[in-house]
């Protein structure tokens, strides 16, 4: 979130390249050369065309397309389109670069999102005889030839992610030279899409989109500018509009909004007590649901166990995650595409502009934390059909973990932001490993972070890291009130959600309503407004079966290899004999399995409160260590000590003692004189390292006295796996005081 604020505004930065002579002689005359607009029967008469040629023979432009192509070819007017999903957006722009580019102009670049959304639309493209390429992380060996074509003037539609917006490199190949031109005879367009990402309010907001904001400083008048979203309230529109500008003859931002309603979608919700209900519910409807979809869930884990649930029942289905690598997700959309996989099993990385017009049916297993995010996610169903089915099965309490954490990583401090710029100089550039040792965030927050500051002018991306800029331009200053604003929004957000999914009233008028749709009414079709309901229990056997899959799931802990770089001690290579083995975890943070027990017992110990460990608990435990493939079973048993869950760590490890005959030793102490910090609260490997880096204290009169016991293996007992340092430093204390090799074993893992 921004939340330094700074004027826009300011000398460029922008170098011209190789500027031809007729555009030097038009820069120094200041004449500015502006293409021929097309008349209003025209602008008519080829968008209807162009429709036809993307959506069919008998299909005509709806009102609001022909508004939106009327205002920026023929009234060049910068103009903002907010329209439901499946509305036709994307047809507006084909169709202005189509009619633009038929009069002699340059390229239309569209600043897109996601790769998903760049693979269809380059598709669709092709329809209307435009050639498309993107350049992004994705095609890397291309670029070259991409940029060449760009040049010669060979590409119709460019479409770039908006990270390519804060490269220097591509700023200078590309834009620069497309500035250039924009000034004499062939000047080019451009696109936002899903334009709420430049707007702080917007659900997903992305910094590097509001370098947007300075580019559209640098162009003439007339260059075409169109933003589309799907998603955004009053307040986001008002705030993408401002950003946007006032263009051609200081007109303003034209604000073109549709009704929100999607006549196909048929809203339920189900709710059932747990993960095991919920898996066996899906287990049992999904091949009822017609054709192919989507079924969300909020974290990697939980998308990978349900889609190996439902592969387990026999289900055709696949995960699609952040974690999936790019050439795998391509063939993962085409499945789902082609009807060969009945589901995607995805978390939010399959979202923006995943075109299938025959989705069939969306089911969230939990819901995300925003009203705005689930209508974005929903409206990949039914574009095309008369009917898709969009059910909900919430997980209150899983649900609102996760939203708890997605709020605390979100917004940087002022102590942060004041601690990153007083460790930059003007001149000499600082690295974003080097800034991790002093700086208490993790490195994709610090990039973020640094991404935000630069965008707000403050620091600059240079060679070598980053710089102050060099402050002739006004002061920055940290927004409280913005801050404070956003964190009690994302709350108010999440509270929506929760009322969503037990409303009495009509579910897809709640949704509009919260996003300022003032055509919205009851819809007739949701489970409310018909009475109907999807609601079962499902098989006892089914949920057994699930219930065995959850808790039966073992989460691996990967040792530490190299301590974090930029420390003096400790430093370098952790040698293979005084690092962890590769250790165990009963639980996952989020799933639906053991997590909401052990959850509630952190939870409990936190609050100072008597552990209650169950047998169950500690059969789950015992279990984890029967499906342990190790060398040599455990000689003896190590806690690991804790400010506030000594009690519970200490309990787990005498039941596991006596389980399995095994001596406990306190062999690991908490240096009293060290002054840590709640290891939660550190943000990088470098602080999380320092924190506990002395903390520890290795006691030998705690050590075993028997040689073939301390050199046996240790099962080392913790209560959760974060960052993994704790267990990292604490298995190098006990392996350099002759102890035998460390078996983690925790209760949670992130």
């Amino acid at each position: 979130m921004t939340v330094l604020s700074r004027p826009h505004g300011g000398p460029s930065r922008t170098r011209l390249l190789s500027p031809t002579l007729d555009t030097v002689g038009a820069m120094i005359t200041g004449a500015l050369v502006e293409p021929p607009r097309p008349t209003a029967a025209e602008v008519e008469a080829e968008l209807t065309e162009h429709i036809r040629a993307l959506a069919g023979p008998d299909a005509v432009p709806r009102p609001e397309q022909l508004a939106a192509v009327q205002a920026v070819v023929a009234d060049r007017q910068r103009t903002l389109l907010v329209a439901r999903t499946g509305f036709g957006k994307s047809g507006v722009y084909f169709s202005a670069t189509r009619m633009l580019r038929n009069r002699g102009w340059g390229p239309t670049i569209v600043v897109s999102p996601l790769l998903a959304l760049m693979r269809d639309q380059v598709e669709a493209a092709q329809r209307l005889g435009l050639v498309a390429e993107t350049i992004n992380s994705a095609n890397l060996d291309d670029w070259s030839a991409i940029e060449a074509r760009i040049h010669a003037d060979e590409v119709d539609l460019l479409l770039i992610a908006p990270e390519r917006l804060a490269n220097a490199g591509f700023r200078r190949r590309v834009f620069d030279m497309l500035l250039a031109q924009s000034r004499q005879a062939r000047p080019f367009s451009l696109v936002c899409d899903e334009a709420h990402c430049i707007s702080d309010w917007g659900h997903d907001f992305r910094p590097d989109y509001r370098r947007l904001r300075a580019l559209l400083d640098e162009l003439p008048p007339w260059t075409p500018v169109l933003a589309t979203t799907a998603t955004a309230n009053q307040r986001v529109t008002d705030d993408v509009a401002a950003q946007l500008g006032r263009g051609h003859a200081n007109t303003g931002t034209l604000v073109l909004r549709t009704s929100l309603d999607r006549a196909s979608l048929h809203l339920s919700v189900v709710d059932l007590p747990d993960d095991a209900h919920r898996l066996a519910w899906l287990a049992e409807n999904i091949d009822d649901l017609p054709g192919s979809g989507i079924i969300y869930c909020l974290t990697v884990n939980q998308a990978e166990t349900t889609a190996a649930w439902l592969r387990q029942q026999g289900h055709r289905v696949a995960a699609y995650t952040g974690a999936v690598e790019p050439e795998e997700r391509l063939a993962l959309e085409s499945g789902l595409k082609a009807n060969d996989l009945k589901a995607l099993v995805a978390t939010s990385a399959l979202g923006m502009g995943f075109d299938k017009g025959d989705l069939a049916f969306c089911v969230h297993l939990g819901l995300p934390p925003t009203p705005v995010a689930y209508y974005q996610q929903i409206g990949r169903a039914g574009r095309n059909l008369d009917r898709a089915e969009v059910i909900a099965l919430p997980r209150p309490a899983e649900d609102a973990a996760v939203w708890r954490w997605f709020e605390s990583v979100s917004l940087p401090s002022e102590e942060i932001c004041l601690s990153v710029l007083a460790r930059l100089d003007i001149r000499q550039p600082t690295s974003i490993a080097t800034l991790e040792t002093s700086v208490n965030l993790g490195r994709t927050r610090l990039g973020t972070l640094l991404n935000i500051l630069e965008v707000d002018g403050a620091v600059e991306r240079v060679q070598g890291g980053f710089v102050l800029t060099d402050g002739s331009g006004p002061a920055w200053e940290y927004n409280h009130e913005l801050a404070q604003s956003l964190r009690e929004l994302r709350r108010a957000e999440a509270e929506q959600m929760r009322e969503w999914a037990g409303l009495d009233s009509c579910r897809l008028r709640y949704l509009r309503e919260s996003l300022d749709d003032t055509e919205a009414t009851d819809c007739g079709r949701c489970d409310v407004c018909t009475g109907g309901t999807r609601h079962h229990d499902p098989a006892l056997e089914l949920v057994t079966a699930a219930q065995h899959l959850l808790r039966g799931t073992d989460v691996g802990i990967e040792p530490r290899k190299q301590w974090p770089t930029g420390l003096d001690e400790p430093k370098g290579r952790i040698k293979p004999e005084r690092r962890a083995a590769m250790g165990r975890s009963l639980a996952q943070w989020g799933d639906g399995g053991w997590g909401p027990i052990v959850d509630s017992l952190i939870e409990a110990a936190d609050r100072g409160e008597r552990p209650e460990v169950t047998e169950a608990l500690v059969r789950g435990l015992a279990g984890v260590l029967k499906r342990w493939t190790w060398g040599d079973r455990p000689t003896w048993i190590c806690p690991v000590p804790s400010r506030r869950r000594s009690p519970l760590i200490g309990e787990i490890a005498t039941r596991l003692g006596e389980l399995g005959n095994l001596p406990v030793f306190h062999a690991l102490v908490a240096n009293p004189g060290h002054p840590g910090l709640w290891q939660a609260s550190q943000g990088n490997s470098a602080h999380q390292v320092a924190n506990v880096w002395g903390r520890l204290d290795v006691v030998t009169a705690q050590l075993p006295t028997d040689p073939a016991v301390s050199r046996g293996p240790v099962l080392l007992v913790d209560d959760e796996a974060d960052s993994r340092w704790t267990l990292t430093v604490a298995a190098w204390l006990l392996t350099g005081a002759d102890a035998g090799p460390v078996l983690p074993l925790v209760l949670r893992a992130r």
